[in-house]
């Protein structure tokens, strides 16, 4: 097999590599800078150049070489290249080319453009490695204009009525995501400090985000009447968060699109919005690769996978430790 299954993540044999590999090795392809992908410990890393500058941010001093997007790199005997994923900035998709047969493993991606990440591109291949995060019809999203203007309507209303608007995104590509909706004529943007530090790397290479406040322990809440508070998810039930009163909570999430998840969370508000590809999405995404080997992952996998199988795919589900869009709030270690 050109790609096999191993205990330290999925492995080339004919180029000796690892993508997004959970345990340490020696040389380790990377799709994107989330966590639950990009890990410490490995020897040496390859990733796109967009994703690079996150990843130094996040893993330190590694030892980190890039491509572009489409670039073509020849590791042994494999052809490997990177394509976007429209997961956050900087992610891909890679294809491993080996004596004529084509794999893609998508790590996590999302087919519906924004106005940060490169746009999904399906790759034709022949074995297809999908997450399915959101593998279930009733996870659909809307269109970013219409999430834009929930949000800022919510903010505005708010800041009419003299509260801070306190909302729950994780610190890389959510966060981000969520600032390029803003309506910064409303009222002041603070960030918590895990966004804030993702917010200078991504400025750095040019991505455009609205000007936002850092806070810091010297900060005023009654400085900043009306603000929305952009923080990690898992920040806004501690005392960092309980400066800004009165206030309502809102959680952007995929999993807002469940009313039993917004009722156990606890917040005010809940908006639909994802970094992931929703039911749609997913069935075009596989549709459009072309390939006839379904490899599902993450997510609802059991049931996605029979899903395909009666589409005519041939659909197994293969174990990873990746996490897709955790409930669990994995980006918030940061310090504030």
């Amino acid at each position: 097999m050109v790609l096999e299954f191993k205990p330290q993540g999925i492995y080339c044999p004919a180029g000796d590599f690892f993508i997004d590999p959970w345990r340490p090795v020696d040389r380790a392809l990377i799709t994107h800078g989330h966590a639950d992908h990009a890990r410490p410990g490995h020897n040496r890393y390859l990733a796109t150049a967009a994703a690079a500058p996150v990843m130094h941010h996040r893993l330190g001093d590694i030892t980190l070489d890039t491509v572009d997007y489409g670039e073509t790199r020849r590791i042994g005997g494999a052809s490997v290249s990177f394509h976007p994923a429209g997961h956050v900035p900087g992610s891909a998709q890679i294809r491993v080319e080996v004596d004529g047969e084509v794999w893609v493993v998508s790590g996590d991606y999302k087919t519906d453009p924004d106005r940060l990440s490169a746009p999904f591109e399906p790759v034709p291949c022949h074995n297809f490695i999908t997450e399915c995060t959101f593998g279930l019809p009733v996870f659909t999203w809307a269109p970013e204009a219409e999430v834009s203007d929930q949000i800022n309507r919510w903010w505005a209303d708010n800041a009419a009525q003299g509260r801070f608007s306190l909302l729950g995104a994780y610190s890389l590509g959510k966060a981000q995501r969520v600032l390029s909706l803003l309506d910064p004529s409303i009222a002041p943007i603070l960030t918590h400090g895990a966004v804030e530090n993702t917010n200078a790397v991504l400025r750095q290479q040019g991505l455009p985000l609205p000007d936002t406040i850092h806070v810091t322990p010297d900060t005023k809440a009654a400085d900043h009447p009306g603000a929305l508070v952009l923080a990690p998810p898992g920040a806004l039930s501690t005392p960092w968060a309980r400066r800004f009163r009165p206030a309502s909570t809102g959680f952007a999430s995929g999993w807002m699109r469940l009313r039993g998840v917004r009722r156990r969370r606890a917040v005010d508000r809940g908006f639909v919005m994802s970094d992931h590809a929703d039911w749609d999405g997913l069935n075009a995404a596989i549709k459009a690769t072309g390939a006839e080997n379904i490899y599902a992952t993450h997510g609802y996998t059991d049931i996605f996978a029979r899903w395909l199988n009666e589409q005519g795919y041939n659909a197994q589900v293969v174990p990873t430790e990746f996490t897709g869009e955790s409930l669990d709030d994995a980006e918030s270690n940061d310090p504030p």
